[in-house]
C-alpha cells in the first residue's frame, strides 16, 4: 500500500507531467511547490528520518514526499493522525512520529532565521505593514479586546 500511495502523490502532485498547476498545489498545500521542495531538501539533508528506507522485505518505506505531506497536512488543516491512514497508507502512530520529527528538524533548521526574536528592523517592518492596513497601535496590543467585533454575539 505504501508504494501506490506514494506514486499517487507524485503522479498527482510531483511529477513534471502532473495535471496540478502551480495553484492547485499552493491551494492544496498552502504553499508554494518550491517552499515544500526546498522544505524536503532540507529536512532530509538535517534527519535522516526523512530519508528513503527499506523495511525488512526489502520493500520502500514511505518516501520523504509522503512524511513531509503527512506533517504538513496535519499541521496545516488539524487532520487527525488516524485519518491518515486512509489518505496515505500511514498508520496513527507513524504520523505522530512524523509530525513530532517534522517539527523537531524545522526548528532546528530554522530557528536562528525565523524562530527568533524581533529585532528592530523586523519591528519596523511589522509596524508599517500593520498601518498600511489599518492597524496603527498594533505591537503591543495584540488580543484587540477592546474592538467590537460585528458578529461576536458575546457582550
Amino acid at each position: 500500500m505504501k508504494q501506490s500511495d506514494d506514486a499517487g502523490l507524485m503522479n498527482n502532485y510531483f511529477d513534471p507531467n502532473s495535471m496540478c498547476t502551480e495553484e492547485d498545489f499552493r491551494l492544496r498545500f498552502q504553499m508554494r511547490r518550491h517552499v515544500f521542495e526546498r522544505l524536503l531538501c532540507d529536512v532530509q539533508q538535517v534527519n535522516p528520518y526523512f530519508q528513503q528506507k527499506r523495511d525488512r522485505a526489502a520493500r520502500p518505506n514511505f518516501s520523504p514526499h509522503q512524511k513531509v505531506t503527512v506533517a504538513l497536512r496535519m499541521m496545516a488543516y488539524g487532520s487527525p493522525a488516524d485519518s491518515m491512514d486512509e489518505t496515505h497508507g500511514m498508520f496513527e502512530s507513524t504520523c505522530l512520529n512524523t509530525v513530532q520529527e517534522f517539527c523537531d528538524t524545522i526548528v532546528q533548521l530554522y530557528k536562528d532565521e525565523y524562530l527568533r526574536q524581533p529585532n528592530q528592523e523586523d519591528m519596523n517592518q511589522l509596524i508599517h505593514k500593520a498601518e498600511e492596513r489599518g492597524f496603527s497601535g498594533m505591537i503591543g496590543s495584540l488580543d484587540y479586546m477592546h474592538w467590537d467585533w460585528k458578529n461576536c454575539r458575546i457582550g
